[in-house]
């Protein structure tokens, strides 16, 4: 029998019921799909792959590989650039290894803003940073957490996605990786190894199934695990974090963490990251009985 990680299945709830996400959701942090968020929106009738070539393919944009970074590479460093219409057409071949990450749609697509709204959930959405995520069928997304500690409402286009989400309390079974925001790469989510990774045992959490027009709302500091089912693309928006506590998470993991691991990264190299790998196994067994 395949391992599995023990999760419950994401609910969907109309966005007529705004009292009621208000009180459950948003409230208590519980992830939920709203199906017909963008129902209004000219984006769920028009935006696909031909769509936005056809439109917006001249566009020279950043790719990044789905493998860890290597030696003094930095861990967010691009690929290379390439054309927009020329990347789907890669992804349309079967291409699952690039993927589009945090393409800000208002810095260079100002004229998609046209096709949705910042919907009135109760969340007060940063405007200048609507960003896209795309990947081919087959592509998944390490698992991870934001490090600002936003609420994210993931908006799906595109073929079928299925996301995989773990609460932040229980961060200390999940291998983190030291001065990252990351779960160890070598760890699949979609089938844990529990003789090797154990307190993947201890983790329930949620699975979400996306299909075009959904959207997903993904509380404050939630592990997030994606896999492309088929080739696609998400719009995410984000509204920054109330409480102090997450605020103050948002510039520790900025200002400290992250400039860390930048220098040891350029300073150590490979040595750092293994390192840190074995860091996340031995932390993380420990709190195995």
């Amino acid at each position: 029998m395949t391992n599995h990680i023990s999760t419950r299945t994401v609910r969907t709830l109309s966005s007529k019921s705004l009292e009621k996400f208000l009180a459950e959701n948003l409230k208590n942090e519980i992830p939920i799909i709203f199906n017909d968020l963008t129902e209004n929106w000219p984006a769920r009738k028009k935006w696909s792959f031909d769509y936005l070539s056809e439109h917006h393919g001249d566009l020279e944009v950043p790719v990044y590989s789905s493998q860890p970074a290597k030696n003094k590479q930095h861990q967010h460093a691009a690929e290379k650039k390439i054309r927009l219409s020329e990347y789907f057409s890669l992804l349309k071949a079967g291409e699952n290894n690039l993927r589009m990450f945090f393409y800000n749609i208002l810095k260079n697509a100002p004229e998609l803003l046209n096709d949705f709204k910042y919907p009135d959930i109760g969340l007060k959405f940063f405007k200048r940073l609507p960003v896209l995520f795309v990947g081919g069928k087959g592509a998944k997304v390490q698992m991870h957490y934001d490090i600002d500690y936003a609420h994210l409402l993931l908006c799906h286009f595109g073929g079928k996605k299925k996301v995989l989400l773990i609460p932040p309390e229980q961060t200390p079974f999940m291998y983190k990786v030291p001065y990252s925001f990351s779960s160890l790469f070598a760890v699949d989510f979609s089938k844990p190894d529990f003789n090797k990774y154990p307190a993947l045992q201890k983790l329930q959490g949620y699975t979400a199934e996306l299909n075009h027009g959904d959207s997903l709302y993904i509380p404050p500091g939630y592990w997030h695990y994606v896999i492309y089912e088929d080739a696609g693309f998400s719009m995410t928006l984000r509204a920054f974090p109330k409480s102090l506590r997450h605020r103050l998470s948002l510039m520790k993991n900025i200002f400290i963490t992250r400039t860390i691991d930048g220098l040891m990264r350029k300073i150590i190299g490979q040595p750092w990251n293994d390192r840190n790998e074995r860091m996340a196994i031995k932390l993380t067994n420990k709190n195995v009985p």
